[in-house]
């Protein structure tokens, strides 16, 4: 067999198909986890792929702004309780305030940087490890800034102030007042964290996933039946739908259900008398593509395997 039990739990949640579809798509596949999700989704057998992957690690993900800078940092841990601890969520809190002054987005410098209290954020690091016993690791840091206007942060559900499991940034570039950008800023975040775009327009998709939808797309237009010429507009339909649900200014304002981002930032610029400009914006999910492993899951497997 080459898959475990523990990739036909995580295939069942990730499609929400059915068990002994995914033992069929794992042995199809010989254990491809990416190519089993794509043939459920071919067949018919599973929902479109989540946008959010699960969130499996634990730490904390740290979100900080001066002006119109701003940057998300995302600390991992191995068990909740860690991330509850306040030595933890100090230095988390201030590692993402050393990172307002890196240059880039490169963890390695962020751990050469100077920490408050003295040395550098990757000399707190290995304190912290010593000292709470648990390892724990810097494992991203994204920034954003304009030339003029506001970076406004957000922390859906926050552990502690500018702390949590989801942080946003939203780069507004604008003469606008503060109180406008603030306004529609928090606004803006809180629909990427509930609509969790994958760019910024479509244009900024990535080429593979572009390419993988419509190799799906593809698979199930070829199953109608129908003549080549209408199982390309299928495709074409099919890909262009994707683009538009996953890239931020195109998609529907999740408070009104009915308004694309950008025309609720132009309207928001034609209210205030001058250009808002949403030129870029930051969402960490703590743990997105990490897995934990499971090992509660065989006994079940091995029943249906008789």
């Amino acid at each position: 067999m080459a898959y475990t039990a523990a990739d036909v739990k995580n295939l069942r949640e990730r499609t929400g198909a059915g068990m002994m579809d995914c033992k069929k798509a794992l042995t199809e596949t010989d254990g491809d986890f990416e190519a089993a999700v794509d043939a459920l989704r071919s067949k018919g057998l599973a929902a479109a792929a989540k946008k959010s992957s699960r969130t499996a690690a634990e730490g904390l993900v740290g979100v900080a702004v001066t002006g119109t800078k701003g940057v998300a940092v995302e600390v991992n841990s191995e068990t909740d309780f860690v991330a509850k601890n306040d030595q933890f969520q100090d230095f988390v809190r201030n590692a993402t305030q050393a990172a307002l002054d890196v240059s880039g987005d490169d963890v390695e410098a962020l751990k050469a940087a100077a920490y408050p209290t003295g040395g550098t954020v990757g000399d707190a690091l290995t304190n912290n490890v010593a000292t709470i016993g648990e390892n724990q690791q810097i494992r991203r840091i994204k920034t954003v800034e304009v030339s003029k206007g506001l970076v406004v942060p957000y922390m859906h559900n926050a552990a502690a102030p500018n702390l949590g499991k989801i942080g946003v940034l939203v780069a507004l570039e604008s003469e606008a007042s503060v109180e406008v950008l603030e306004a529609l800023g928090k606004q803006i975040a809180m629909h990427i964290a509930a609509a969790f775009p994958l760019a910024l327009n479509a244009d900024d998709l990535d080429a593979d996933l572009i390419e993988r939808e419509r190799k799906v797309a593809a698979e199930k237009a070829a199953e109608s039946g129908k003549p080549e010429a209408v199982q390309a507009k299928m495709v074409d339909g099919a890909v262009a739908k994707y683009a538009k649900e996953n890239a931020l200014l195109s998609q529907i304002y999740v408070i009104d259900n009915k308004t694309p981002i950008q025309q609720v930032v132009d309207q928001a610029g034609k209210e205030a008398g001058t250009k808002i400009v949403l030129k870029d914006f930051v969402r960490f999910q703590l743990g997105e593509g990490i897995e934990k492993q499971v090992s509660d899951f065989a006994a079940e497997v091995a029943a249906l395997q008789g």
